[in-house]
């Protein structure tokens, strides 16, 4: 008896699954890539953040905003700070779609993407201020 003409199968998967066509994988793959995608361009930013904190350490001030202040640092900071923060949200919702049922599920996880949103923001902005005062300062 092949698999297509077996009745257990035809139980097991929800209509709307068959009238879409998609298996138990066919949701979440873009979820789990964009995951995977995150996490693999965090490895370097990471690894050049620590390395920068590690040369600023002890810095003055006007020497951190300096930094702060050059184009390239800056970009990098806030790649760096929007795929933490995005990566946090997609790692946040796996959680609550597993653990989080019933009325709550949905409340909760618009909170997680709007605080991941929120923050993410306020970081972003921190960083372009501290571009606008690299800039003031030098022109001083």
């Amino acid at each position: 008896m092949s698999s297509s003409t077996d009745p257990r199968m035809s139980i097991m998967r929800s209509q709307l699954s068959r009238a879409r066509g998609l298996g138990a994988g066919g949701a979440g793959v873009s979820h789990w890539w964009v995951e995977r995608v995150t996490a693999i361009a965090l490895v370097p930013l990471s690894g050049w953040f620590v390395v920068q904190v590690f040369r600023l350490a002890g810095s003055e001030h006007a020497r951190v905003v300096q930094w702060g202040g050059k184009p390239v640092n800056a970009t990098l900071l806030i790649a760096m700070l929007v795929l933490t923060f995005h990566h946090m949200q997609l790692g946040l919702e796996v959680i609550v779609d597993d653990y989080v049922h019933g009325k709550a599920h949905l409340p909760v996880r618009l909170m997680v993407k709007a605080g991941a949103l929120l923050l993410g923001l306020f970081a972003v902005i921190a960083v372009i201020r501290l571009m606008l005062s690299a800039t003031r300062t030098s022109t001083v």
